[in-house]
């Protein structure tokens, strides 16, 4: 979180696979429509996805934001170039995990980030000087209530389950809807490609406390069986 001008983050980049994901990959993962692209959205845990940087091209309103963005472009880039080979290597040994659909083979998924990180880094100096990229992280975020109409969550929560505890994931979707009118989550599974076992327990919560919960098919599928995103929105 960052709160004026310090710092509160600890985040070493060595732990970080900085792998983005473009504006086509978000507009399916999160089926936005041409209406929701014209609201006011905030991502959280962008990374260098390229999603920012092409919206704004294209007229979006978006803000991203990631703990990642408290290092330069350089530092970011030579992270994503020190671990993409190994990442890919490791989809190459794994066939039976992943859906070639989107990305047909993982040749064509290695350029896809590639090529996604490139348009953010041409995008990053300017876009942090403009403030659509912001050094913050979950479950404090330094917005007022009702900032954005639409915020977008990708390849976080529920995907590192383990990482993150239940009550992380309830602080942190309370903190989204604090700033945010609607959520959308994507995908529902953890890394070892199971539902979350917080999924239910998420559902049940931010129903009874009156908002309304949906799980909702996208037209994005990479991990087998992840092809449904979250949406909770107030009534």
């Amino acid at each position: 979180m960052v709160t004026g001008d310090k710092l509160l983050m600890v985040m070493k980049l060595d732990k970080v696979v900085p792998f983005g994901r473009s504006l086509d990959e978000y507009t399916k993962m999160f089926n936005l429509s041409s209406e929701d692209l014209q609201k006011d959205i905030l991502g959280v845990g962008d990374g260098p996805a390229s999603f920012n940087a092409e919206g704004t091209a294209k007229g979006y309103n978006i803000t991203s934001v990631d703990p990642i963005y408290q290092f330069d472009d350089a530092e970011i880039k030579q992270r994503f170039d020190e671990v993409v080979d190994n990442i890919i290597d490791q989809i190459i040994a794994t066939p039976n995990n992943w859906v070639w659909s989107y990305h047909k083979n993982p040749q064509e998924l290695k350029a896809s980030r590639i090529k996604t990180l490139e348009i953010f880094l041409q995008d990053y100096q300017q876009g942090k000087q403009a403030g659509r990229y912001q050094a913050q992280e979950l479950p404090n975020l330094n917005f007022v209530e009702q900032s954005y109409e639409l915020a977008l969550c990708s390849h976080f929560l529920f995907l590192y389950s383990e990482q993150c505890d239940r009550d992380f994931h309830v602080a942190a979707i309370q903190e989204m809807l604090r700033v945010s009118r609607e959520v959308r989550i994507f995908p529902l599974l953890t890394l070892m490609q199971e539902t979350s076992p917080y999924l239910d327990f998420v559902i049940d919560k931010f129903s009874h406390l009156g908002y309304s919960v949906a799980i909702a098919k996208v037209p994005y599928e990479l991990q087998p069986g992840a092809n449904e995103m979250l949406v909770i929105r107030a009534k």
